[in-house]
């Protein structure tokens, strides 16, 4: 397991943020969101306040990474892309996650190296992350500027037969009175979100159609919301598309694979990351997956 229990000694009374950054090479910032994450135990209790102090044995839950042997598709001096499966996630969800994409990336690449943009757990695909603090700015500067072009790849319900471009706002708000409360909608008050889409090749004997995906913004579930606001759902996708109550099911891993692929049509979300093109230090760089996504959707269905 990555987070793992350490006992540590301080020989005088002393910040526990300077103690941190003397021991763990950490910055001020670094050590003092340890604390407020409730990282730092004192006789068993988690430090509140970022200016405490510490003098003899306590401990700190840390962070340490493991790999599962998944390699870079692309290695940079500056950034590296992984090419992520699905159902991985990208950062723990709490502290008995046993694996995400951050403890290749660490464990590959050391602690400064971090993940400058996010997909779905169940969204296969490229990832860009930085090696060090300095790019890592700088990649998220890129994202912010809306300096990337990403292309995904998806399988959708139904035949879709010309260029689509999506101009719908997505809202992400808490809805006290729904079931579900979590799921992104098209709202009129939500964000301004579009995404373009062109139809790749139609399947007759499972109506559906492959298809290549470009969101111009990059907002939560954006593809997957509006492929279903336009009544292609992508095959496979447990939430949108389904009952609320089927949704609950699927968010307390009460759903079975059968009953998942029953419903959606497949037992994982058949949609794919497929290209990142972008420009970092004076060059420019398009990466493809090397997956055969086609021969995937046709193994699922």
């Amino acid at each position: 397991m990555p987070f793992v229990l350490k006992k540590m000694i301080a020989q005088e009374r002393q910040k526990a943020f300077l103690f941190l950054m003397r021991e763990l090479g950490l910055t001020q910032k670094e050590s003092q969101r340890l604390i407020a994450k409730g990282r730092l135990l004192v006789d068993g209790e988690p430090m509140v306040k970022t200016s405490g102090e510490v003098e003899g044995i306590f401990e700190l839950i840390d962070f340490e990474p493991i790999s599962r042997g998944l390699k870079p598709c692309m290695v940079h001096e500056r950034f590296v892309v992984f090419d992520k499966p699905s159902g991985v996630l990208i950062h723990p969800q709490n502290r008995n996650t046993q694996y995400s994409l951050i403890d290749e990336l660490k464990a590959q690449f050391g602690r400064d190296a971090n993940i400058a943009h996010r997909i779905d757990q169940e969204t296969s695909g490229l990832v860009l992350c930085a090696r060090d603090k300095e790019s890592e700015r700088d990649i998220k500067m890129m994202f912010q500027e809306r300096d990337m072009k990403k292309k995904y790849l998806a399988l959708v319900h139904g035949e879709l037969k010309e260029v689509l471009t999506i101009e719908a706002p997505l809202l992400r708000k808490e809805d006290e009175s729904a079931i579900v409360r979590m799921v992104v909608k098209v709202d009129p008050s939500g964000k301004a979100s579009k995404t373009d889409i062109r139809p790749l090749k139609y399947f007759s004997d499972s109506n559906t159609t492959l298809v290549e995906c470009s969101p111009l913004t990059g907002r939560q579930h954006q593809i997957r919301v509006h492929l279903f606001h336009v009544k292609h759902p992508i095959v496979g996708d447990p939430i949108y598309g389904q009952t609320p109550e089927n949704i609950i099911r699927f968010l307390d891993k009460e759903l079975s694979a059968d009953e998942r692929k029953e419903l959606s049509g497949a037992s994982r979300l058949l949609l794919h990351a497929n290209e990142l093109e972008f420009e970092l230090y004076g060059e420019t760089y398009n990466v493809k997956s090397e997956l055969d996504f086609e021969a995937l959707c046709l193994s699922h269905l």
